[in-house]
């Protein structure tokens, strides 16, 4: 039978429907009520809502149960899960999340548009809609070395297929303001297309923010303080508000969320690791969260539903209403939001925190074996100043940002700069790993103090080289090396053994094990650089960020010390 006669046929009772939810209470994100109806589904639809649906060819009795609209993930980037997107998929509809909007710059700064193509293969035919949004700045500037670099011409191919909905986050906004033909082009592309524009502008304010928003970007997932998202929200930007691993804008930003804009604004993650997932959840940690911090439930529920489809004009979804996607989630309370049902396309896919089995796609031997670096000695990170100063990296805790600071450094008896951990200031190095060109950044970080070894890792946002922070020549060479041989991963050595690696072959991103397992090893490498000395939460993740050259204020890139504030290299050495 046409799917849609059958579907008209359960809408108006003739026949039953081939799957019925009774006896709950639906969440209406479109009237702000809670109320009992029964949902008759047809094939992959709603047919019908209401009390006088009664028949089904299966039947699922939700007494005691609220049925909500699936969740929709409007900002992520999967490979920062270092999950593969059955992986990510196998926990996330657990949790209730039907639909996800991914971002892969990270893997298109490895592979460019053959990374991006084997994410759309490998996330085909699963229980969760991956939708992609065109990566607009690959690499972000030109103050780093990425594997490849998209093309207005690719964009708009990417923006041809039918899971790209629109144009990512917009970095480069000194391009935009400076009107760089190149960022135009691609901006100009997605508006002929109707397509939606993603922002990324932290901290761009008056003037600079009206013609970043004249030229078509409609979002922004950066805000970090109340005062900015207010004045992104009038004028016009949809506010995603980050619950993630990398950045946690919750607890600051509800305060400019009201009745009045809400409709504006929407719940995101961003970056998630497989170590808050895990235990956390997925978008619904979002949401309990906003209700704890004292948003209605309604209105958290809507900012990870509706909002989300109407951002990026996906009107299949997003709500409970006939003629709209069975995708469906049941919890006990809205309060506590946890999913006790999954239903996606009109099937049962996850009951009581556990998803049912997937297909877990391959990957190509070019995605497995991305890591090319020229040979390099002990010798490769000796670093020559004339001056007995130089420029720090100060990691500030818990953030992403860091400050730029002139400080004084230890040399040996040859002149050469050394590590000195007593003054926890430490050899930093970002080594291009696409080409093997050999070319390599040299720098110094304070805040990691390690007393001891070297912590290496082939993911440092975004162009993804690698990047070691160590306390002598020799271990930072034992941990590059290490990395190698992994094809891509996490690693921290001392004194030539290897005391705890992350294997991460899929483009040095993403791992190919259980998200469990990819949990364990994480917590087991914080272990271990907790026995080197190092404080930090989460170094893995700090060490990735040093060497994103579009967040304030001083990075490190294989072609050297980035001042963000100015947006070009500077010497390591302090002007006069």
């Amino acid at each position: 039978m046409d799917p849609l006669t059958h579907l008209i046929d359960v809408a108006k009772g003739e026949v039953a429907a081939d799957l019925l939810l009774k006896g709950a209470r639906i969440a209406n994100v479109l009237t702000g009520e809670v109320y009992p109806a029964n949902v008759a589904v047809a094939g992959e639809w709603i047919a019908g809502v209401g009390q006088e649906y009664t028949e089904g060819i299966e039947t699922l009795n939700l007494s005691g149960l609220i049925l909500c609209p699936g969740l929709i993930n409007g900002h992520l980037h999967l490979e920062s899960s270092l999950l593969t997107p059955a992986e990510y998929a196998r926990l996330a509809i657990a949790h209730g999340t039907t639909t996800a909007i991914l971002d892969p710059h990270e893997i298109a700064n490895v592979l460019g548009t053959t990374g991006i193509q084997a994410l759309l293969e490998a996330s085909e035919a699963l229980p969760l809609d991956f939708f992609f949004m065109a990566p607009s700045c690959v690499p972000s500037t030109p103050l780093e070395t990425a594997g490849a670099a998209l093309s207005s011409r690719e964009i708009q191919k990417l923006l041809e297929h039918e899971r790209v909905l629109g144009l990512g986050e917009m970095m480069n906004f000194p391009g935009v303001l400076g009107k760089d033909p190149e960022v135009l082009s691609k901006i100009i592309m997605a508006r002929r297309g109707k397509k939606p524009i993603d922002g990324h502008a932290p901290i761009l304010s008056g003037k600079g923010l009206n013609a970043y928003l004249a030229a078509g970007i409609e979002s922004d997932h950066e805000c970090i303080k109340r005062e900015e998202a207010e004045e992104k929200l009038r004028l016009g930007m949809w506010l995603m508000i980050r619950e993630g691993t990398a950045a946690r804008n919750l607890k600051d930003l509800l305060p400019a969320v009201t009745p009045q804009n809400s409709r504006r604004c929407l719940l995101v993650l961003d970056d998630l690791e497989a170590g808050d997932l895990l235990p956390n959840g997925e978008l619904d940690h979002a949401v309990r969260r906003a209700i704890s911090l004292g948003l209605n439930p309604l209105t958290a529920l809507q900012m990870a539903t509706l909002h989300a489809a109407e951002r990026f004009g996906l009107k299949d979804r997003g709500v409970i209403a006939p003629g709209k996607r069975a995708d469906l989630i049941a919890v006990p309370e809205l309060k506590g939001f946890q999913t006790a049902l999954t239903v996606k396309n009109g099937k049962v896919v996850a009951r009581e925190g556990k998803a049912y089995p997937l297909f877990h796609a391959g990957f190509g031997h070019q995605v497995l074996h991305s890591v090319k670096i020229k040979s390099l000695d002990a010798s490769s990170f000796h670093l020559s100043l004339k001056a007995d100063r130089a420029w720090v990296i100060r990691i500030v805790a818990d953030q992403i940002i860091t400050q730029k600071r002139s400080l004084p450094v230890k040399k040996d008896p040859t002149g050469m700069v050394v590590s000195d951990p007593e003054a926890d200031i430490l050899k930093l190095a970002v080594i291009e790993r696409h080409k093997g060109s050999g070319q390599m950044g040299l720098g110094l970080v304070k805040g990691f103090e390690l007393k001891a070894g070297a912590l290496a890792s082939s993911v440092a946002h975004d162009s993804h080289n690698l990047i070691v922070v160590g306390v002598n020549d020799q271990e930072m060479q034992h941990a590059v090396e290490e990395i190698v041989r992994m094809q891509g991963g996490l690693v921290v050595v001392q004194g030539g053994d290897v005391k705890s690696s992350l294997p991460l072959p899929v483009a040095g991103l993403m791992s190919l094990e259980p998200a469990e397992t990819v949990a364990s090893r994480m917590e087991k490498l914080k272990e271990a650089a907790r026995d080197l000395g190092c404080p930090l939460a989460n170094p893995f993740l700090t060490l990735s960020f040093l060497a994103l050259p579009v967040i304030p204020e001083l990075k490190l890139t294989d072609k050297g010390l980035v001042d963000v504030s100015q947006f070009r290299i500077i010497p390591l050495e302090p002007s006069e």
